[in-house]
This record gives structure tokens, sequence and C-alpha cells, in this order.
């Protein structure tokens, strides 16, 4: 361990002191509570990772979490399996049947935005859910699967103490004008481009 000497230790013990009281001022002024509107958007890993992180938090509170996938449907996943293990505080609803490039039927994409869309309103009408998760719900807007000023004004007008996560890439700006907080993953290295098939626990 390097040592220290008493006159860096006061040193730095005068400067987290100053750091404490800024901090702790900032925190005092913070006093609205209320549901968030999340995006986690980006060409980057890690958008529906964070907010299944955000699922598992809530559920730590025993607080019910709901899930909506759009578009993904022919993947079974990791994270599904864990949650189940939280019994009736978890609703899932895989609504996808695959991306775009799979399905090939535009037809059949609206269908299963639409079905899963009235889910989500099903969820959103349900008081006893504080999270909801909207897997991939930027990419059906990006393909305009659904009506944006419909789905951005729904979201604005969900219960106040609802929070509600959106992820996938290529978020419309209107949605992410009207949400609390938008994180955009970047892409700097992905395994992907080095050959590295999708992993079980990892990718899916």
């Amino acid at each position: 361990m390097t040592e220290i000497d008493e006159t860096q230790a006061a040193r730095h013990r005068a400067k987290m002191a100053k750091r404490k009281a800024v901090q702790d001022a900032e925190v005092a002024e913070k006093k609205i509570e209320k549901g968030l509107l999340i995006v986690n958007t980006g060409p980057g890993k890690g958008k529906s990772t964070a907010a299944f992180g955000l699922a598992l938090r809530m559920l730590g509170h025993g607080r019910r979490v709901g899930v909506v996938q759009f578009v993904k449907g022919a993947w079974h996943t990791g994270e599904k399996d864990a949650l189940e293990h939280f019994g009736d505080l978890v609703t899932w609803h895989t609504m996808g049947e695959g991306f775009t490039w799979e399905t090939q039927d535009l037809a059949r994409d609206i269908a299963a935005a639409e079905a899963a869309w009235a889910k989500v309103r099903d969820l959103m009408a349900d008081e006893t859910i504080a999270l909801i998760i909207l897997d991939e719900l930027n990419i059906a807007l990006r393909y305009e699967y659904l009506p944006l000023a419909e789905v951005v004004a729904q979201l604005q007008a969900r219960r106040p103490d609802l929070h509600v996560v959106v992820t996938g890439r290529n978020a419309k700006p209107e949605l992410m004008e009207a949400a609390d907080l938008v994180t955009e993953m970047g892409a700097t290295k992905h395994h992907f481009k080095a050959g590295v098939k999708a992993q079980q626990g990892i990718e899916f």
C-alpha cells in the first residue's frame, strides 16, 4: 500500500468535504418524485440488458414489472427464464414474430405490433405495475408499424407514478423529446464484427 503522510491525508479530507457539501446541496434541491419515461437507444450493445437490470432493481423492492417485446420472438432468452422465478411480480408478453427481414411480411409485422401495443395499454391501466419495459418498440416505430404521434401521446398520458423503459436502435426524435431520460449506447467495439456469434448468457 502506498504510504500517505498527514499533509496529503488532510488535503484529501478537505477536498472531499467540499465535494460532499456540493453533492449534498444538489441532492437536497431535487424534490420531484414521478414515473419516468426512459429511452435506451443507439447502435451499441446493452439497451435491453440495461432495461432488465432496472426490472431486477424494481423487483428487489417487491414491485411488479411488465414486459412487452416488440419484433423479438424467435429467440428464447435467459432473462425471461430468470424473471419467471419472481412469479406474479412479473408479467411477460413476447408479441413479435422476428425481425422484419425474417418475416418479410409487412401486414403481419404491423398486426403483431398493433397487438403488442394493445397489450401495453392493458398493462398501463394496471395500477399494480410499477415498471413496464417496451423492448424494441423503437424498431416498430422506425418501420412505422405503429402511429408515432399516438404512441408518444399515450405514453405521455400514462398515470403519474408509472415508469416506462423503451429500447431499440434509432429512437424517434419525438419520443426522445418526450422522455425524461435518454441513454445512447455507443458502438466502440463489438465482438460480432470479429466473427463471434451470439452466445447464450451474453446475447440471449
